[in-house]
């Protein structure tokens, strides 16, 4: 199985461009990822992954992503390798995105609920085995 998920944030712009054989759109762009553990005394490090989308997801990746955006992206792994202008054999590794979703906070949220301190009920839209059940939102950061 080649499945890969990741969090994180692009780090600039996605680069677009389009197939030599078909003219099908393809987006990339580099993904940050933080890592879990934090060394005492020391900055959070991050990964840094190359991303590829093709075509009804390029066009995704164009209009809706920009830099610093935090998203969820699951894909698949690929190597791949190439010979430059001097004969010089290259190697990339890429993951190639199945599925973008965005992960950051709406952009306009009701700022009462962003300065209260208690938990605040919420209306959910799907039907839960017991109805009486409640949706609680807390105004604390996500966890990563």
């Amino acid at each position: 199985m080649n499945k890969v998920i990741l969090l994180g944030r692009l780090t600039k712009a996605p680069d677009i461009r389009y197939s030599q054989n078909n003219n099908m759109k393809i987006a990339k762009f580099t993904l940050a990822v933080n890592r879990q553990y934090v060394k005492p005394g020391e900055e959070r490090q991050a990964d840094f992954f190359n991303i590829v989308a093709y075509s009804k997801l390029a066009e995704f990746v164009e209009k809706y992503l920009n830099q610093g955006i935090q998203i969820c992206i699951s894909g698949r792994l690929q190597n791949r390798s190439w010979e430059d202008n001097n004969g010089v054999t290259k190697y990339v590794t890429e993951i190639i995105s199945e599925e973008i979703n965005f992960a950051d906070s709406p952009k306009k949220v009701d700022t009462n609920i962003l300065n209260s301190s208690t938990p605040v009920k919420t209306e959910n839209n799907e039907k839960s085995e017991n109805e009486n059940d409640e949706v609680i939102v807390f105004n604390d950061d996500l966890p990563f």
